[in-house]
């Protein structure tokens, strides 16, 4: 039989690689920006500026007219893809309806005439910025408890359920980690900001991270009390075997839906889309190649730190 256990150092290498580039791309981009990755208005106070001009524009006569208007350091981005010509994205300081209005039309008149169907402004006040990224803080915070507390009653009846909820939550942690890098690099790239999508998205890979984690686990669980006397590494390999055909299955039929919508779909939730194609890839690794390999080096004392805690 295949032993794809035996490897797990390998895997683990591979996700600390990945991980480590878009930590290196987060520390950048905190250098730069001032943030680990851009944020958008929903997470921060300020106003995002979409327009479009019928004519061709360029950035420096964009800020110019900003700052006119006292803003010192607006964020001027190109927006690029199909049905977006002379397309930016302006993102500054919060600033009220009435002066929206006036920067406008200093638009129009200093600049180029704009589209007014394809421009639109959002602002997002300093208090209600503060409160969307304290509840998305919150919300993960939760998500890892309650998936903590969730697997152990689960598996309350198998040896070590404490072991099963932390490796879960790590295979969680894990695509969180490689879906805020890989925003942090998109970010650099084409200017992706996070917003309330990214969060929802951030919510559904975990969802799908769990569902394939909590499948694998379970027939670990069968294959202990039908094989009581095999060695642990065996069964979990054997376990792993058995589902990886149901979660690769599984995770296609969702990847090609996705796939499609993010070629032919519109430009705006293109960001959504990609996070959450690459989260469950990162989700569909993290329960077979990283959360029953982290089980196995617990059980065999391979990880130093987890060993403190053999009783658990």
């Amino acid at each position: 039989m295949f032993n794809m256990v035996q490897r797990r150092r390998v895997y683990f290498t591979i996700s600390a690689l990945v991980i480590g580039v878009g930590i290196v791309a987060m520390i950048i981009s905190l250098i730069t920006i001032g943030d680990p990755f851009r944020l958008g208005v929903d997470f921060r106070s300020g106003t995002r500026f979409e327009i479009q001009f019928l004519e061709p524009a360029t950035e420096a006569e964009i800020r110019a007219v900003y700052t006119s208007f006292g803003i010192s350091n607006p964020a001027v981005i190109a927006i690029r893809g199909e049905g977006f010509e002379n397309a930016w994205q302006i993102r500054t300081e919060f600033v009220t309806p009435d002066r929206a209005q006036q920067i406008e039309r200093a638009l129009i008149e200093q600049v180029a005439p704009l589209d007014r169907d394809a421009t639109f402004v959002q602002s997002v006040s300093p208090s209600v910025g503060q409160e969307v990224t304290r509840a998305a803080f919150t919300a993960v915070a939760v998500a890892a408890v309650v998936i903590l507390f969730y697997i152990m009653f689960v598996f309350r009846n198998v040896p070590h359920p404490f072991r099963y909820g932390v490796c879960a939550v790590a295979a969680m942690t894990h695509d969180i980690l490689i879906i805020v890098g890989f925003i942090a690099i998109m970010g650099m790239l084409l200017g992706w900001e996070v917003d309330a999508l990214f969060l929802t998205a951030v919510l559904t890979v975990a969802g799908f991270s769990l569902q394939d984690t909590v499948v694998v686990f379970d027939r670990i669980r069968e294959n202990l009390q039908r094989r009581p006397y095999e060695d642990y590494e065996m069964i979990a390999n054997r376990s792993v075997l058995e589902t990886i055909h149901r979660s690769i299955a599984t995770q296609l039929s969702s990847i090609f839906v996705i796939m499609a919508i993010l070629l032919f779909g519109g430009a705006t939730i293109r960001p959504f889309i990609a996070v959450l194609m690459v989260g469950l890839f990162s989700g569909t690794y993290s329960s077979l190649f990283n959360a029953v390999p982290l089980l196995v080096a617990w059980e065999k004392k391979e990880i130093p730190l987890l060993s403190r805690f053999e009783g658990l």
